[in-house]
C-alpha cells in the first residue's frame, strides 16, 4: 500500500497503459483521477478502479485535440480544491509514416497533444505540489527518444521534445522535491501497437500476427509487453522509494533499444 492517500491524475486512462496505471495505482491505495474525451469509458474505467481503502476517485472529461478546453476543466478542477501530487501525462501516438512525406499539420497536431497539453497540466498542478512538500510527473514518451523508430517520423521527433521539455522541468522543479521522469515503453499489447500491426500489413501484404510476431523478435525477451508490465514501472517513480531518481529515461521494452 505504498500510495496509500496519495492522490494521482492520469491521463489517457481509459485504456492501454493508462488504465492499467491506474488500476495499480488504485490497488495500491492511491485516489484516482482518471483523464480522457469519452464520458462514458472514464465511468466505466472508474467503475473498475480499487476502492477498499477508502480511496475517492474522480473522472475530467478532456480533449487533448482542443487545448484552451483542457486549461479550463484542470483549473475547475483546480480551483475545487484538488491536489493530486502524481501527475501522469499519457496520451496515444500520432499516425505512423515516413517523415518525408508528413504534412505540418501532423506535427502541429502531435505537439500540441503532447508537449501543450502536458505543459497546461503540469503549470496548474505543481503549485500545489510544492504547498504539499513534493510530487512526482512521469510522462508516457516512447524508446524512440533513444533510437528513432522506423516508420514513425512525427511521433519520434515530437516525443524527443517532450523529453527534453521533461529533463529542464526535472532540472528546475527537483529543488521543490517535485521529480520528473519519463517511461519508454517499448512494443506493447495497446489498441495503438494494433493499429499499427494492421496498418503495416496492408503495406506488405502480411499478416498481422505476422507483423506482431516480427515485433517480438526484436526484444531480447522475444515477446510484446503487456500494459501492467509498464504500469508497475510509472508506479515505481509515483512512490517514495524514488524519491531521488530525478530527470532520466526508462524504458521499459524487454531490451530492444540497442543503447544505454
Amino acid at each position: 500500500m505504498e500510495l496509500l492517500g496519495k492522490k494521482a491524475l492520469i491521463c489517457g486512462s481509459t485504456q492501454g497503459i493508462g488504465f492499467a496505471t491506474a488500476k495499480l495505482m488504485a490497488e495500491r491505495g492511491a485516489s484516482v483521477t482518471l483523464v480522457a474525451r469519452n464520458e462514458s469509458k472514464l465511468n466505466d474505467a472508474k467503475s473498475q478502479l480499487d476502492i477498499s481503502n477508502g480511496q475517492q476517485h474522480s473522472i475530467l472529461v478532456a480533449d487533448f485535440t482542443n487545448p484552451d478546453q483542457l486549461e479550463k476543466v484542470i483549473a475547475g478542477y483546480v480551483a475545487d480544491g484538488n491536489q493530486p501530487t502524481i501527475l501522469v501525462n499519457n496520451t496515444g501516438g500520432p499516425k505512423g509514416g515516413p517523415i518525408i512525406k508528413a504534412e505540418v499539420s501532423e506535427f502541429h497536431a502531435a505537439f500540441t497533444q503532447h508537449l501543450i497539453c502536458n505543459h497546461i497540466l503540469v503549470q496548474a498542478l505543481y503549485p500545489g505540489m510544492t504547498d504539499q512538500g513534493g510530487g512526482r510527473i512521469i510522462n508516457v514518451i516512447s524508446t524512440s527518444v533513444k533510437q528513432p523508430l522506423n516508420g514513425l517520423g512525427v511521433s519520434n521527433t515530437i516525443r524527443g521534445a517532450v523529453a527534453n521539455w521533461s529533463k529542464t522541468l526535472a532540472n528546475e522543479l527537483g529543488e521543490f522535491n517535485i521529480t520528473v521522469n519519463n517511461v519508454l515503453p517499448g512494443a506493447t499489447n495497446t489498441g495503438r501497437l494494433n493499429s499499427i500491426a494492421e496498418s503495416k500489413a496492408g503495406k506488405s501484404g502480411q499478416s498481422v500476427d505476422d507483423v506482431l510476431a516480427a515485433m517480438a523478435k526484436l526484444s531480447p525477451m522475444q515477446r510484446i509487453a503487456e500494459p501492467n508490465e509498464v504500469a508497475e514501472a510509472i508506479a515505481f517513480l509515483a512512490s517514495d522509494r524514488a524519491s531521488y531518481i530525478n530527470g532520466i529515461n526508462v524504458p521499459v521494452d524487454g531490451g530492444r533499444t540497442k543503447s544505454l
